[in-house]
């Protein structure tokens, strides 16, 4: 374990003391929000996205242990172990290596070299390896004692030490990672294709060496491949990975260097670069779907944690052609009010009696702001929408507002067995008009709906190991979920799930909790629902906030287990029962510095970090970290693409981060692209270094293709 605990604290940068807790913690059933919240003093304060690094990191290495426990046991029950070969073992820092490692003693079926050694021919192969100039003799003489009723002719013999030879360098361990250096160091990828293929033109002769590979190049040159679009193979400096191979096993003065050297480069070339090929590939598949899951891991988080557009009433504009647009109003709270359908796109093209219906439904229902999904005639609705939000205005004095809202999943919702139990008797298609407006009104409550995969904030995200790509956008849910807080009486399941701690079927039994006996009145009550035991009301209780108590910290994120501690802190900065009922608590950090912070918390018998807490939850019960957050840029008007001009400046939001640049809501239909060289005047490795989703940002046109609608953009030339 020590091994494993340094690794993290040298890889996370993080003090050891603090990595052991952590792992403590984990291994004692904790959830990463409970311990990134309420277990601060333990670790230091990480937060969670760090512990969860680790918690991922601390679950490959302990594979990676077993693996290597498993194989010092396996080579030394063949009572092969040597201290050399246990040092290696020690030493490996990768599951490769370690396999390496254990390669010449892997049960396997017969090989050539196998089926040469039982015929005895293992000591002329030692003699080819192993003899000195001064003590040659030739060669054929020496096989010729080696005819046997298997074995017949000088030949024979020659050809079946070779392949033990052969065997030997193909399994050593230590020539292995030596070559394998070399080729990360100095090879480079290669693809040939069909340059009038225009998905993968850039491969139809493309080269890069390997160590400058970006992550989403490997991704597209994958799937090129794998649709048989482009051919791709792996290059380097032949002749000196060859020399390699030789001079490991070559010495100056070896006898039969010539034979020796033959044999070196058949390895290489049949069975060494081969495998290593593999490997390599296999390696950069890896660290490309590690980095496109991080991505995706990142935007997701960003999308999650949008502001919500809170207290107005907003309608839900499906778009679509045939079938008509689907219409939801809902209002402040998130119930449905009124749905309708209406056929102003081609081929009805009924825009006026659209307009009767849409002004109706705005005046009826005091409509505020409209979202607009991004699918199928989204832009002809949102050309409709614009005209229709002008004339409204201008006549009634209104001052409707308008969003095109990613409706990336919303189908996937309506579909599903959850989309049907909360709307039972819409249509899929109005169900989808009623995730489109909710996601405006609160992004996080409406996408804990839909699996994380189908929200489309990723790149190459259908290439991606599933279950890996699943851990972690629902660890990012999680973190989100639980960081926001979830009020109690008024969460769907969905939602509840979400939390840390609760299971989707304790989700379940908290709201029919809720249906039989009523709102929850504190948070006590939550350990009368069915499955949540202590362990899950220690780790869920925090996150879950019933602001209809008499108890005011039950509205807030201070965890049960800290009331006797806050109660404490408020006695000592001298609040009385009546400050208490009323919640004001806005000088309690001058009154804790006329004490001293040290001696405040020494008295109340918690830490530092426990304490910061449980002040910023009173000063601002259950504050929501969105709300501090840059709010969505509503519009009431909308530019068309061929309005555009290069050179031009205006703003737009970011809708997605990729490894190559990000993608820009500037009001057409189509999102413009800022490259990651246009991002910023600094180096940055990764556009998420200054951009997040939902960044309202400065931007210059730089280019424009309208036959093909592609628009190149320009932040750092904006200023």
């Amino acid at each position: 374990m020590n091994r494993i605990e340094n690794i993290l604290s040298t890889e996370l940068n993080q003090d050891i003391l603090a990595v052991k807790q952590v792992i403590k913690l984990l291994d004692e059933g904790n959830t990463v929000p409970f311990i990134a919240r309420y277990r601060k003093e333990m670790h230091g304060s990480m937060d969670d996205q760090i512990i969860r690094k680790l918690a991922d990191r601390l679950n490959y290495l302990r594979n990676l242990e077993e693996r290597r426990q498993d194989i010092f046991k396996a080579i030394s029950e063949q009572e092969k172990m040597t201290s050399e070969i246990q040092k290696m073992l020690e030493n490996a820092q990768t599951l490769a290596e370690i396999n390496d490692i254990y390669a010449p003693y892997r049960p396997k079926r017969r090989t050539k070299a196998m089926i040469a050694k039982e015929r005895g021919l293992e000591p002329l192969a030692i003699i080819l390896k192993d003899t000195k100039k001064e003590n040659k003799k030739p060669l054929e003489q020496i096989a010729s004692n080696f005819i046997n009723d298997e074995v017949k002719s000088v030949q024979e013999a020659i050809e079946g030490a070779s392949y033990i030879i052969t065997e030997i360098l193909n399994e050593d361990a230590g020539l292995r990672k030596k070559l394998r250096r070399f080729i990360w160091e100095t090879g480079f990828i290669q693809t040939k294709g069909e340059e009038n293929d225009q998905t993968y033109k850039m491969y139809s002769d493309f080269s890069q060496p390997l160590k400058k590979l970006q992550s989403h190049r490997i991704l597209a040159i994958n799937r090129g491949e794998k649709e048989k679009k482009i051919k791709v193979s792996l290059k380097v400096e032949k002749e000196q990975a060859q020399f390699i191979t030789k001079s490991f096993i070559i010495r100056k003065d070896s006898a039969y260097k010539e034979v020796i050297e033959k044999i070196c480069i058949e390895s290489y070339d049949k069975y060494i670069f081969p495998s290593l090929e593999r490997e390599i590939r296999s390696d950069l598949t890896d660290i490309a779907n590690e980095q496109a899951i991080t991505t995706f891991a990142t935007n997701l988080r960003q999308l999650l944690m949008q502001p919500p557009v809170r207290g107005k009433v907003i309608l839900g504009f499906d778009p679509a052609y045939r079938t008509g647009c689907k219409i939801a109003v809902v209002d402040e709270t998130g119930f449905v009010r009124e749905t309708s359908v209406i056929y102003p796109t081609p081929p009805h093209n009924k825009t006026e009696e659209s307009k009767k219906i849409l002004q109706k439904l705005c005046e009826d229902n005091n409509v505020e702001c409209i979202a607009i999904g991004n699918g199928t005639a989204s832009k002809e609705s949102e050309i409709f929408i614009a005209e229709f939000i002008k004339e409204y205005n201008e006549k009634y004095l209104k001052d409707i507002q308008y969003m095109v809202v990613s409706e990336a999943g919303a189908s996937v919702y309506s579909a599903s067995k959850l989309g049907s139990q909360e709307f039972p008797n819409y249509d899929v298609s109005l169900r989808s008009a009623v995730s489109i407006a909710r996601r405006l009104q609160d992004p996080l409550a409406e996408l804990v709906k839909i699996d994380p995969k189908a929200i489309g904030v990723g790149q190459y995200q259908h290439d991606m190991p599933k279950t890996r790509l699943g851990e972690a956008l629902d660890g990012v849910v999680e973190d989100c979920v639980s960081s926001v807080g979830v009020d109690v009486n008024t969460a769907s399941s969905a939602l509840l799930e979400r939390v840390a701690g609760v299971s989707s079927s304790v989700s379940k039994n908290i709201t029919l909790f809720r249906e039989q006996n009523g709102r929850f009145e504190n948070r006590k009550q939550l350990l009368k629902v069915k499955g949540l035991g202590a362990k899950a009301y220690e780790q869920c209780a925090g996150f879950l906030r019933v602001l209809s108590s008499n108890e005011v910290l039950d509205k807030t994120a201070v965890h049960p287990e800290s009331y006797e501690a806050a109660k404490n802190l408020l006695k000592v900065c001298l609040y009385t029962q009546d400050d208490i009922k009323k919640g004001d608590f806005e000088d309690i950090t001058s009154r804790i510095e006329k004490i001293g912070k040290e001696e405040v918390a020494k008295r109340c018998k918690i830490g530092i970090p426990t304490l910061t807490d449980i002040v910023n939850e009173l000063k601002k019960p259950g504050l929501d970290p969105r709300d501090i957050l840059q709010k969505p840029a509503l519009r009431s008007d909308i530019i068309n693409i061929e309005h555009l001009q290069v050179g031009m400046k205006m703003n737009g939001t970011v809708r997605n981060i990729t490894d190559f640049g990000a993608f820009i809501d500037i009001g057409v239909h189509q999102d413009g692209l800022v490259h990651i060289s246009e991002i910023s005047p600094k180096y940055i490795k990764h556009p998420s270094e200054v951009l997040k989703i939902g960044d309202i940002v400065n931007i210059i046109i730089i280019s424009l293709d309208i036959k093909s609608k592609k628009i190149s953009l320009s932040i750092k030339q904006a200023y």
